[in-house]
């Protein structure tokens, strides 16, 4: 292959874990590795197509296992700091959410993967409640209503 159809690739790759996907940072190094294989291209290096894809598959699984894990702790230990004082916050639901159901929620100017943890439905267009951090992902419910006073008393 091109060097420069293993940048395309990388950069897709690296691309679709920032901007559509929540793969915890799988696709980053699989990108990563494909840029890598490209830049040996690009360096003149002349590897057949075997080689090519030997190299990307080792430096795709080696990057993984060596340095995957550590970037999310080290992400991950961020956010908890934030996380602790997000709990009893107020976000807008853009969607219905069944229970045990995802949705994309915006708290603090930031993007968070929600999970309704309560036992009734969050209708789009309404608030919910973040009553659990876990991570990078938050846990909500459907506000209680407000009490209405009943008529026949």
């Amino acid at each position: 292959m091109v060097w420069w159809g293993w940048l395309i690739i990388g950069f897709l790759l690296m691309g679709a874990e920032l901007f559509a996907v929540d793969a915890a940072f799988y696709l980053i190094f699989v990108g990563a590795a494909a840029i890598c294989v490209g830049l040996v291209e690009f360096a003149g290096v002349s590897l057949p197509v075997w080689g090519q894809w030997l190299l990307f598959a080792v430096l795709g699984i080696a990057s993984m296992v060596l340095f995957r894990q550590r970037l999310y702790d080290k992400l991950r230990g961020r956010t908890k700091e934030f996380q602790g004082n997000s709990v009893g916050a107020r976000v807008s639901v853009n969607e219905n959410v069944p229970p045990d159901g995802r949705t994309r929620v915006r708290l603090r100017g930031s993007q968070w993967t929600a999970v309704n943890v309560g036992g009734a439905p969050i209708e789009s267009g309404s608030e919910a409640r973040v009553v659990a951090a876990d991570g990078v992902e938050l846990g909500i419910e459907a506000m209680p209503d407000d009490p209405v006073t009943d008529p026949s008393n």
